[in-house]
């Protein structure tokens, strides 16, 4: 059975949070819910398949939080669904424009939001079965369906365990991984995994990647980072 499609909603508003998150996990979905912009970006976005965001929030708002994440390649293919109090032509345009699925104006009814949610999360899975999935940077490239990486167009062998290792700081780039959290991501649970052999497996990483070793950062007394 498929894992069910994750979905962060972002609304300064708690109670309709709620309510969306409700609905949505009756209907099968994993929900999370953040109430400013600022949240969002601390929760790991790259790891949802489906974003519903308010236009108007205090603080950052919905099309500048959008903006932000179509410009991080870790980010930019999640699709975006708009949810907004002002139903004007112009901000419509302008959500579109900065790559949003759908926009609804507010009040909806929950049974529209569950229905135009599951035809942006069809239309987002017939794109990516049309695709193979790449995850890239500048010259370096991760076929996650064919699982190779390449450096300049020059095919690297990767193990098993250093693949996954760049792939997790590729996707969440910026983010600073202890490496109790790398054990806890990458390596098998019933595999005793000390200290030192993440970072045996870093330096082996970074040795592969070449000119691109330098984006492999330790941050003293916290972990590593892919600062892109």
């Amino acid at each position: 059975m498929s894992e069910p499609h994750r979905i962060l909603v972002v609304d300064d508003e708690q109670d309709l949070c709620e309510i969306l998150k409700f609905n949505l996990e009756t209907a099968g979905y994993q929900v999370d819910t953040a109430n400013s912009a600022e949240e969002a970006l601390t929760m790991g976005v790259a790891g949802y398949d489906l974003l519903l965001l308010d236009v108007m929030m205090g603080g950052k708002s919905g099309f500048d939080l959008a903006q932000q994440l179509k410009s991080n390649p870790a980010t930019a293919a999640i699709p975006i669904i708009f949810l907004t109090a002002r139903d004007t032509e112009n901000d419509t345009v302008r959500g579109f424009n900065l790559g949003a699925d759908d926009y609804i104006a507010k009040p909806f009814s929950i049974r529209e939001m569950t229905v135009r949610v599951r035809a942006v999360l069809r239309r987002s899975a017939e794109k990516d079965a049309e695709q193979p999935h790449v995850l890239s940077y500048q010259g370096l490239e991760m076929n996650l369906d064919k699982k190779t990486v390449s450096i300049d167009g020059t095919d690297i062998p990767f193990t098993k365990t250093e693949f996954e290792l760049l792939q997790l700081l590729l996707e969440e780039r910026g983010k600073v991984f202890s490496r109790q959290e790398l054990i806890d991501r990458i390596w098998p649970k019933d595999v005793l995994v000390l200290n030192r052999t993440v970072d045996v497996n870093i330096t082996r990483l970074r040795k592969k990647i070449g000119r691109f070793a330098k984006c492999i950062v330790t941050r003293l007394g916290f972990g590593y980072y892919f600062d892109a």
